[in-house]
C-alpha cells in the first residue's frame, strides 16, 4: 500500500462529489426545521516514497456531516398536482407534505493541510463502508474499507456553504378594474396660422443678454476707469 510506505503527502485537488440532505421538523419549535447535510469529497494526494522514487497519485473519499436549524414557516396541508399529457389522461402526482425544500450552495473547497498519522493517533471518525452510499462506491468500482491499523492520510478541508429553506407560498395580488373614457377627446381646431400669430416674438433669442451689475452694459464704465 502506498500510504504505508509513504514518507510524505502533498494535497493536489479536492472536489465535492455530492451532498445528501434530510429535512425534518422540530417537535417543540413550530416552524423550525433541522437540515442534516452530508458532504462527500473526492481528494487527490501526491504520495512520496523517498529514495529517489517518483511521487504517485492516490484518490480517496472523505465524508463530512453538518446539522443546521432554520426557520421555514408552517404549512399543514397536502399538495396534489397533475401534469398535462397530450392525447391522454392527466397522471395524478402522489400527494406530498407541504414541507420546505432545502437548497445548499457549495463553493470550491480548499485543502488546508495534509499529513500522515497512525490509525491509533487519528482522533477523527473515519467513515466505514456502510456510511458511503452505493452510488458513490460504484463510481470508484467497488466498496471502501477502513484500515484498523497502520497509517492513514489525514486531510483538513475548508468549505464555504449557504443553506436555504425554500417554500412555495400563495401571493395575493390586487387587481384594479379599468374604465373607458366616456367623453371624446377634442383636438385644437384653430387655424395653424392663427396659433402662430398668438405667439410672442422671441426677442431674447436675437439679442445677447445684458451684463450683470451697474451700468448700461455697453462697457463704457470700464473705459472710464482706465
Amino acid at each position: 500500500m502506498l500510504i504505508e510506505r509513504a514518507t510524505g503527502v502533498r494535497p493536489k485537488k479536492v472536489e465535492v462529489i455530492n451532498t445528501y440532505i434530510d429535512v425534518e421538523s422540530l417537535p417543540f419549535n413550530r416552524g423550525y426545521y433541522s437540515c442534516d447535510l452530508t458532504f462527500f469529497f473526492e481528494i487527490r494526494l501526491e504520495v512520496f516514497s523517498g529514495h529517489g522514487a517518483p511521487c504517485a497519485e492516490v484518490c480517496g473519499v472523505s465524508v463530512y456531516q453538518k446539522k443546521v436549524i432554520l426557520y421555514g414557516s408552517e404549512g399543514n396541508v397536502k399538495v396534489f398536482g397533475s401534469e398535462y399529457t397530450g392525447n391522454d389522461c392527466d397522471a395524478q402526482d402522489a400527494p406530498t407534505r407541504n414541507m420546505p425544500r432545502c437548497c445548499v450552495q457549495v463553493a470550491d473547497p480548499v485543502i488546508l493541510s495534509a499529513k500522515l498519522m497512525e490509525v491509533c493517533e487519528c482522533k477523527c471518525c473515519c467513515c466505514c463502508e456502510t456510511t458511503i452510499p452505493e452510488a458513490i462506491c460504484n463510481r470508484y468500482g467497488g466498496s471502501f474499507v477502513d484500515p484498523q491499523e497502520g497509517r492513514v492520510a489525514v486531510v483538513t478541508v475548508g468549505l464555504f456553504t449557504i443553506v436555504q429553506l425554500i417554500r412555495r407560498v400563495q401571493m395575493l395580488v390586487p387587481v384594479y378594474d379599468y374604465c373607458l373614457p366616456s367623453k371624446e377627446c377634442c383636438g385644437n381646431t384653430d387655424n395653424p396660422c392663427e396659433v402662430f400669430r398668438k405667439m410672442c416674438f422671441p426677442v431674447n433669442e436675437f439679442f445677447p443678454p445684458a451684463a450683470t451689475g451697474n451700468g448700461s452694459g455697453c462697457g463704457c464704465e470700464k473705459q472710464n476707469k482706465c
